[in-house]
């Protein structure tokens, strides 16, 4: 059995975030999602939606077999329980694939890492785009 493991922030779910998982469970049989904590966000503004909220509504999407938040230390440290064979990075996620295979593999989490090409095309198919046309529309 095949286990593959997608991670973001899944911040005002879109159909980016659909299509990234659809694609990352396309890989494997199972689909394990962990979701950014709150305190983990640092490259982009905090989320909106809090991390118990954002939780549950990835662990509702079918695609999903269990959705996770990250650990507030170590974001490797979830992995040791899930051991995923692959893990999913969305194409606009800034992991270098290289560091993650050696941090994995000395780990002894030998999986392999696999970048999900460019998402699903549509006007509002990112937390971002959502955001500017909200602030357009209502101020």
């Amino acid at each position: 059995m095949t286990r593959v493991l997608a991670t973001g922030t899944f911040d005002l779910l879109h159909p980016g975030h659909v299509y990234f998982l659809t694609q990352a469970q396309a890989l494997g049989d199972e689909l394990f999602v962990i979701v950014a904590r709150d305190s983990n966000v640092t490259h982009k503004p905090k989320p909106i939606i809090p991390e118990a909220q954002r939780l549950e509504m990835v662990n509702s999407l079918r695609m999903v077999d269990k959705a996770f938040l990250g650990s507030e230390k170590d974001m490797f440290e979830p992995l040791n329980q899930i051991r995923p064979d692959i893990i999913t990075l969305g194409y606009d996620q800034s992991f270098d694939i290289d560091f993650l295979e050696k941090e994995l593999t000395k780990r002894g989490l030998p999986a392999n890492v696999v970048r999900i090409p460019f998402s699903k095309e549509c006007p509002l198919c990112s937390t971002g785009a959502i955001i500017k046309e909200v602030i357009k529309r209502y101020g």
